[in-house]
């Protein structure tokens, strides 16, 4: 299909189909971390125009909720509150632009010596262990619920074809918001009192961050996994629109987009933003890959942030349908991790390796702290410096480095 020859209607019809892919992965984060979903459709729609803008309007990639981040955001806001969590989001913003620079100065050799498959792989299925107790607190809430948002999820994703497949999250909170309204779960009074326009939080109550080194610090070491799935999301969104995105206009201008796009978002009060696979896929799909329809799918984000009936419905949506959507997804990103060490042919029969991986799990999975003064750190973002000093201090047994001369 020439996209170039789409007429104003239908970019405009696409670029919205586009944000309906995304939206229930952007709305979904907030939920799950305590934040308001209309700001994290507002911050997705900012933040994209803000990567477009800094790309050159030629890559075509939307900017939507980190996964990623579920888990320390919740653990930060326990610790140090939101205001200080989102000054901890700045941090994950500066990861941005320190891999940017990294990037212009030594291209993607230096960060494939720091973050080899051997690393990224177990971070990666750590996102979704970590989680995993989350996801079954909220199912039990009712395991009916739960079961039926869960079964209608996974069918779309064995069952579906074409762009439908790629909204399993949406299809499975629909079907188990419907069976939860016939069995009297929801509570349809806020949406009643909400007001049909309505300034998202992010604009009525625009704060900058209360900036703590602690929160800071803690949030930086996690931004490791997201910045290599940009990465990949970059060559994937290339080989799609059949461009070499990595030259014109720069993996490092895509990096820099991003970390702009993180720090716009502390500003606003919303999660991290990061690129997401599922619009790619849609484009594969349609063969549409022109970033003016991106933009349409932006803007219609920042169009629906100030519904302020669709935020409160957003926000009646039965814990047990969240939980049985979570049991889903936080699995699957634990796969992914699982798949990009399959895929990289990780050895698992190197001791470096074994070790590599088993100690970083443990530590991720173990609850280990390591504290400093009134600095703490454990988690994701514990056992991703764990796995990158590992990978430096470990030297590489000898059929390995010849391999790689």
């Amino acid at each position: 299909m020439n996209t170039t020859n789409l007429s104003p209607f239908r970019r405009t019809v696409v670029g919205i189909q586009f944000l309906f892919v995304a939206f229930g992965a952007t709305v979904l984060v907030p939920l799950l971390v305590g934040l308001d979903p209309a700001t994290a459709l507002f911050t997705a729609g900012i933040g994209t125009f803000i990567f477009h803008l800094v790309t050159k309007g030629k890559v075509p990639i939307f900017l939507g909720s980190s996964f990623a981040f579920i888990a320390p955001i919740i653990s930060a806001s326990k610790q140090w509150g939101m205001p200080g969590t989102l000054a901890g989001i700045v941090g994950v913003s500066l990861v941005y632009f320190i891999m940017s620079a990294l990037i212009r100065w030594q291209g993607r050799k230096l960060l494939d010596k720091l973050f080899p498959p051997v690393v990224i792989g177990p971070v990666i299925i750590l996102i979704g262990l970590s989680l995993s107790g989350s996801a079954v607190d909220m199912a039990k809430n009712n395991w009916l619920l739960a079961c039926v948002s869960l079964t209608v999820a996974i069918l779309v994703l064995t069952l579906g074809k074409g762009l439908i497949k790629l909204v399993p999250v949406v299809c499975g909170i629909v079907v188990g918001y419907i069976v939860a309204i016939c069995m009297g779960e929801v509570d349809f009074t806020p949406v009643m009192n909400a007001p049909w326009f309505a300034l998202p939080p992010a604009i009525s109550q625009f704060h900058l961050p209360q900036f703590a080194w602690e929160p800071f610090l803690f949030m930086i070491p996690v931004a490791i996994a997201p910045v290599i799935e940009h990465i990949g999301d970059v060559y994937v969104v290339a080989a799609v629109a059949k461009k070499d995105f990595v030259k014109e206009p720069g993996l490092h201008l895509t990096m820099l987009g991003d970390g702009l796009a993180c720090l716009a978002a502390s500003f606003f009060g919303g999660p991290p933003v990061t690129t997401y696979s599922e619009v790619t896929g849609a484009m594969s799909i349609t063969k549409i890959t022109q970033p003016q329809v991106i933009r349409i799918s932006a803007a219609t984000a920042i169009v629906f942030s100030v519904i302020g009936k669709l935020s409160a419905l957003l926000q009646s949506i039965p814990a047990a349908v969240l939980g049985g959507i979570m049991l889903l997804l936080f699995g699957t990103i634990a796969s992914v991790g699982i798949q990009n060490l399959v895929q990289h042919k990780v050895n698992l029969n190197k001791t470096r390796n074994t070790i590599i991986i088993s100690v970083t799990l443990t530590i991720g999975i173990g609850g280990a702290i390591l504290t400093w003064g009134n600095f703490a750190m454990s988690g994701i973002g514990l056992s991703a410096i764990v796995g990158v000093l590992l990978n430096l201090i470990l030297p590489q047994e000898k059929d390995e480095e010849v391999e790689e001369a």
